[in-house]
């Protein structure tokens, strides 16, 4: 069981990898940040737009990276679209917090559906390295939200 479970995260990790939505720069986007990955070299542009109300109306990315940052950048701005600034900063805390804790993370109970989603990145917390790929793009999104220019996973 424990296998089959691996095998479907592994491939939904590379369907968003290869095939990543949201993967452009959008006309009406009005916050921006680079987020940097020195230690392997990932970059990824995160673009918000975000309404009068501060609700994220659409969200997109550019860059590159390896499968896991661009499949959590590909993740990321399907989930955010429609939440509020608040919204989508507690979500990035709750995955930061997915990808770092020691103990399995079992969302099902809890109803969250958004990281029930994204539990499939969660296998990185056994890799720290790999930490920095999977929350690359959401400290961009967390930067860009804030008005920062860019973030770095150094920092």
């Amino acid at each position: 069981m424990f296998d089959d479970l691996r095998d479907l995260y592994q491939e939904v990790i590379l369907d968003h990898g290869k095939d990543p939505r949201n993967f452009r720069k959008p006309d009406e986007a009005n916050r921006e940040a680079l987020g940097q990955n020195p230690l392997c070299g990932d970059q990824l542009v995160v673009y918000l737009e975000l309404d009068d109300h501060g609700v994220i109306q659409d969200a997109a990315f550019v860059g590159k990276g390896c499968a896991i940052s661009v499949a959590s950048a590909s993740m990321m701005t399907e989930l955010i679209q429609g939440k509020t600034e608040a919204e989508a900063d507690a979500l990035f805390g709750r995955f930061r917090g997915m990808c770092t804790s020691d103990e399995e993370p079992d969302f099902a109970d809890a109803g969250d559906e958004d990281m029930e989603r994204l539990q499939v990145l969660s296998g990185v917390r056994q890799f720290p390295v790999r930490v920095k790929c999977a929350t690359l793009a959401w400290h961009a999104m967390n930067a860009a939200l804030r008005g920062e220019a860019q973030v770095s996973t150094e920092e």
